[in-house]
């Protein structure tokens, strides 16, 4: 049965950008619709708020008084925003970064945001809304069509194993793999001097990391040959390299939120004889946090 179409609402102003993010969503089951780049993002989404899954944004697109006024009428839809990663939260706190670089990801972004959306909208207390502790009704609702129309075992916990790193063809495969070494890189550059934009860097690794069954030794080796160009450039400018063990800690949180996506990708009700006989069945007992890091191991890399 063919997956369902989802629309996406692209509120990209930069026509490039927006051009070279419809070709890589091009032939996927997300049908973009581009807007005048001067539109007010507001009206466009309250006149139609049945009609949109999930937004694209630029970094900075949205003024304060916009998300505001977007919040306040309950027009929270799951959202990419593309840009360097900064830690800052354009939209709601379940929306997901992408850099202009790593426009490959664009696809297994928004899964990992309607999946994320669904999952803090359906099951979590909290709002997705900054400052408010009262659930929106509104995002109540949409949460309850995106889960209605992608099925229960759709998006929030099955993945697409057409799309799996290994079932792609060796050029896509390839230029994946490079756009995740970047995504890697950005982690590690940020990890100890910028927390909260190595978190948002994380996130998108562990995301597409997940939604294409990345290999584990697949991660590793991302890490290690990373870790030796950084000692190689150490090393011709003469200075210490000992400092780059710590970079360990970053694998280390990659693993522990790759395991806590693979726990919630268990429906919480799946018969037993379904789990035990899924290949994604992986149940990690530990996670971590960036901000767990020791004070004494926040080495900048520089």
């Amino acid at each position: 049965m063919p997956e369902p179409a989802l629309t996406i609402a692209c509120l990209i102003r930069d026509p490039t950008l927006a051009e070279v993010c419809g070709q890589w969503l091009s032939g996927s089951r997300y049908q973009v619709e581009r807007f005048d780049p001067v539109a007010d993002p507001v009206v466009v989404l309250d006149r139609r708020r049945e009609d949109f899954d999930a937004v694209l944004l630029e970094k900075g697109a949205f003024q304060d008084d916009t998300s505001r006024t977007l919040h306040a009428l309950g027009l929270l839809l799951p959202a990419v925003v593309i840009g360097a990663v900064s830690g800052r939260v354009e939209y709601h706190d379940a929306e997901v970064h992408l850099p202009p670089d790593q426009l490959e990801q664009l696809g297994y972004s928004l899964d990992a945001a309607l999946s994320r959306f669904v999952r803090r909208s359906l099951l979590s207390a909290g709002s997705l809304e900054r400052g408010s502790e009262q659930p929106s009704t509104d995002r109540w609702k949409l949460a309850n069509r995106l889960k209605g129309r992608l099925s229960y075992l759709g998006v929030y916990y099955k993945r697409d194993p057409d799309r799996f790193l290994r079932n792609l063809a060796a050029t896509e495969r390839e230029e994946l793999l490079r756009s995740l070494t970047r995504t890697y890189r950005d982690l590690l550059l940020s990890y100890f001097r910028d927390p909260a934009a190595a978190n948002q860097a994380l996130e998108s690794y562990v995301n597409t990391a997940f939604f294409i069954d990345l290999p584990i030794t697949q991660t590793v080796e991302i890490h290690m040959n990373l870790i030796e160009g950084f000692s190689k450039q150490l090393m011709l400018e003469g200075h210490k390299q000992d400092f780059l063990q710590d970079y360990r800690l970053a694998l280390l949180d990659v693993m522990a939120h790759l395991c806590e996506l693979y726990r919630h990708s268990i429906p919480p009700d799946a018969p037993l004889a379904l789990t035990s006989a899924s290949s994604e069945a992986h149940r990690p007992s530990t996670s971590s946090r960036i901000g767990d890091a020791p004070a004494n191991h926040r080495t900048a890399w520089t």
